[in-house]
């Protein structure tokens, strides 16, 4: 079977409910198996299609973003491509703001799959959701990645692993029929691609970058001089964040003083109280067991109240008595 017919075949299954998708393999293989007569090349086509792995809940989720909130990876996507342009100029600023920007699209876009899987009747755990956004950090990281995640037939949790480079063994379904660098980011206004769809020829994005004047390579000296920059930006940031820290540690540990006196005079309380119980119960128990043995004692001189007074009455009624 060609890589493009396969891919399509692919993009209609990964772009499926998570739980339809084995019933939707079967089908569409065996709608291969159909035609008559079934030729070799027809049940080979099969076994490739029945092959077809069936994808995690949170790359099926960062699938769902691509076929039915395409917007939300292209941002994703152009962002990824800004940061990388900062990090190769060694523009600090730009690089932070940038990583502020990508902590609020990444928020979104963590909720955005949350919706659109429950749209599709599944709800996704924190820990499903910590996948997916490790997914689409991932794909800010690395082009490849961000190619990966918009091609509708993502398979696994991508990890950026602290390198720019991805892993993208086994990620993709027919990963043969995306290429392996697409465009980062499609141009400014163009509709964006539907999954599973092939990607246009060469790189308009990336050469229209290209036909702009380079600007000249940072000496060393300069290199030098902003990493110390950033360097000094980081230790002063740290050193703040370290006072901070130290504050909310001496608060926290007067509280934790304050707590501990506390809770040892409630535990005191809490002694004397038990102590105080357990002779109230006793009491109660010597009590019942005086109540119960005076309640029969008075039972009995009722009876011998009653039989006296019938005796005197008899006596009455005697004659001569």
């Amino acid at each position: 079977m060609a890589k493009r017919e396969l891919a399509d075949i692919a993009a209609q299954l990964y772009g499926m409910p998570f739980d339809s998708f084995v019933a939707g393999r079967n089908a569409a293989a065996k709608e291969l198996l159909s035609a008559t007569p079934a030729t070799p090349e027809l049940r080979s086509r099969a076994a490739e299609v029945r092959s077809l792995p069936k994808p995690s809940v949170s790359a099926w989720a960062v699938n769902m973003l691509a076929w039915r909130r395409p917007e939300t990876l292209r941002d994703l996507a152009e962002l990824g491509l800004a940061m990388r342009r900062a990090q190769a100029s060694l523009d600090a600023a730009t690089l932070r703001s940038l990583s502020r920007e990508r902590r609020t699209m990444l928020a979104g876009a963590v909720d955005a799959a949350r919706a659109v899987a429950e749209q599709q009747g599944r709800k996704i755990s924190g820990t499903v959701a910590a996948e997916v956004e490790q997914t689409l950090r991932a794909a800010t990281a690395d082009e490849g990645a961000a190619a990966a995640v918009r091609s509708g037939r993502l398979l696994r949790t991508l990890s950026a692993d602290g390198v720019d480079v991805v892993d993208l063994d086994g990620a993709v379904a027919v990963p043969d029929a995306t290429g392996a660098r697409p465009p980062a980011a499609p141009p400014e206004n163009a509709a964006p691609p539907a999954p599973g769809t092939p990607p246009a020829t060469g790189q308009p994005r990336l050469r229209a970058v290209r036909q702009e004047r380079p600007a000249p390579s940072p000496s060393a000296r300069e290199r030098a001089q902003a990493a110390l920059r950033q360097a000094t930006d980081a230790a002063r940031s740290s050193a703040a964040e370290a006072e901070r820290a130290s504050g909310e540690l001496e608060d926290a540990t007067d509280a934790a003083a304050a707590l501990t006196e506390e809770a040892a005079g409630l535990r005191e309380q809490l002694a004397r109280a038990e102590a105080g119980l357990r002779q109230a119960r006793k009491r109660l128990e010597l009590a019942s067991a005086a109540a119960q043995q005076a309640a029969r004692t008075a039972e009995k001189d009722r009876r011998r109240e009653d039989l006296a007074r019938e005796r005197v009455l008899r006596l009455g009624n005697t004659p001569g008595g």
